[in-house]
């Protein structure tokens, strides 16, 4: 079969208020291959997506849809079915309802909606995305995985989409989950489709791709097919230094002392999980998507309630369900869903950093601008929190700096023990390898550290022990210096022996 060019990006530049977002970019994307995009946090990858959709325009070059200049003929966009990063579904809703939706698309010619109908015309659709979730089930019931399979069915199913553009699509999804997703994006491509495939997970990218574009500042520096490269190069490519892939973070020397002793605690989704955390240790939880490890950490933290079980803190018994309490005992929680529940998006990076400490900066009839300042221009040097000024919105931020703010902004209330849910999580490989060296510093320092990671390679690099939990209980316990990952995925898949 020929390949045909059926996007082409042509000498497209962009440019945002002091931000040059895209410099005289241009790619070729070919139907029948998968097209990767890699770059850091502000490489310019989003820009691309909201130019593919027509969300922006380029202030100089031609964007071309099948031979259509798109910019002057609005109706080529239709070509391109884009699939966001984040779920963006109506959650109580059916399947169908979600697939369909807007109804009038859905080419039913009354003007009430016949859900049997609907149902029944869903099916085929489910089938072909290897959705197993019924038509008549309610979103907020199904899967994650479930859910952004969904997001990509619901995104062609109205139109004759000739480019598929995935953003991020595996950053909630467990390794099964993944590779369903990959098994339906080679079926786009049996079915002659162009897919566009944006992920920081670099792995994924030699797994799943035909060809590699690099972006980094804004412009392309590099171009090749996945066969021509490799991990070591692309990595380099997009940080502009070597990295050394074999670096680990863990701390060397841990204290004897037991911060932390959970005994047989139970709660919603798991059950009878015991462990002890060490003073300086960091401690590494192991599972696929829906095996139990955010609630295990939820319910420490007091955000869920415990079913039964006891927990020692510091030596002492210690009363589990107080969320309040944990943080004045020196227990923070991170969650995995940064952008919803970590900040504040709308405010700026110092109100992000000091709102936990109002009562300090307002006094009993002033407020205190100036400690205010005094307070975040520490943090954001202290922990290199890349920013304009503190004055700028956080959601402006990258993801990692947004994750510097969050963790500089919970050290300030000196906690012992600090609970990473998902640290990484949309993060590109730059940054990450920072928010490891920030773990270990504060581990190194005295601080405890539980992360929760479904990235393996994560747990390996900083975690001095990983326990696998499985359907919701403990299955295993390991210190990572004495095993290799395919130990560690036979027990989160549930084949260990023991």
């Amino acid at each position: 079969m020929e390949n045909q060019k059926v996007l082409v990006l042509e000498n497209i530049t962009k440019v945002y208020p002091g931000v040059v977002a895209l410099k005289n970019v241009s790619i070729d994307f070919e139907k029948g291959k998968v097209h990767c995009l890699m770059g850091e946090n502000g490489a310019g990858k989003s820009t691309i997506a909201r130019i593919l959709t027509g969300l922006r325009v380029p202030d100089e070059g031609k964007v071309y849809i099948d031979g259509v200049d798109a910019v002057k003929d609005k109706r080529a966009y239709l070509k391109v079915a884009y699939v966001p990063q984040e779920l963006d579904l109506f959650r109580s809703m059916t399947v169908a309802e979600n697939l369909f939706m807007p109804f009038a698309k859905s080419g039913s010619k009354s003007m009430f909606v016949n859900n049997r109908d609907l149902n029944k015309r869903a099916v085929p659709f489910l089938e072909k995305f290897h959705i197993t979730a019924k038509p008549h089930d309610i979103v907020e019931d199904i899967s994650v995985s479930e859910q952004q399979l969904l997001q990509i069915a619901r995104a062609i199913v109205f139109q004759e989409s000739e480019i598929v553009m995935l953003d991020e699509p595996t950053t909630s999804l467990g390794l099964q989950d993944v590779d369903r997703l990959f098994k339906v994006i080679h079926e786009l491509k049996a079915d002659n489709k162009a897919v566009i495939f944006v992920s920081h997970k670099i792995e994924e990218i030699f797994t799943i791709g035909d060809e590699i574009t690099v972006l980094s500042n804004g412009e392309k520096v590099a171009y090749s097919k996945i066969g021509d490269t490799n991990i070591q190069k692309v990595m380099q490519q997009m940080t502009g230094r070597d990295i050394d892939l074999t670096m680990t973070f863990y701390p060397e020397k841990i204290s004897d002392e037991t911060v932390l002793e959970i005994e047989n605690l139970s709660g919603e989704r798991f059950a009878d999980v015991s462990f002890k955390l060490k003073k300086g240790e960091i401690l590494g939880f192991a599972g696929l998507v829906g095996a139990g490890r955010s609630e295990i950490a939820q319910t420490i933290y007091g955000y869920l309630s415990a079913a039964k079980g006891n927990a020692r803190l510091y030596g002492k018994n210690y009363k589990l369900g107080n969320v309040s309490k944990s943080v004045k005992s020196g227990i923070v929680y991170l969650p995995e869903e940064r952008r919803t529940q970590g900040i504040f998006s709308i405010l700026s990076v110092k109100e992000n950093i000091t709102l936990p400490l109002l009562k300090q900066i307002i006094g009993e009839f002033t407020f205190a601008a100036k400690k205010e300042t005094t307070i975040a221009n520490k943090v954001v040097k202290d922990y290199d929190i890349k920013t304009p000024s503190l004055n700028k919105e956080i959601q402006f931020l990258s993801g990692g700096n947004q994750q510097k703010v969050i963790i500089g902004r919970s050290m300030l209330g000196q906690p012992k023990i600090i609970i990473f849910d998902e640290p990484t999580k949309g993060i590109d490989v730059g940054a990450k390898l920072e928010i490891y060296k920030l773990m270990k510093k504060l581990a190194d320092n005295g601080v405890s550290i539980i992360v929760i990671s479904s990235e393996l390679e994560e747990l390996f690099k900083c975690a001095n022990r990983i326990i696998a939990i499985y359907k919701g209980r403990k299955v295993e316990e390991f210190e990572t210096s004495k095993i290799e990952i395919k130990d560690i995925m036979h027990s989160i898949l549930g084949l260990s022996k023991k």
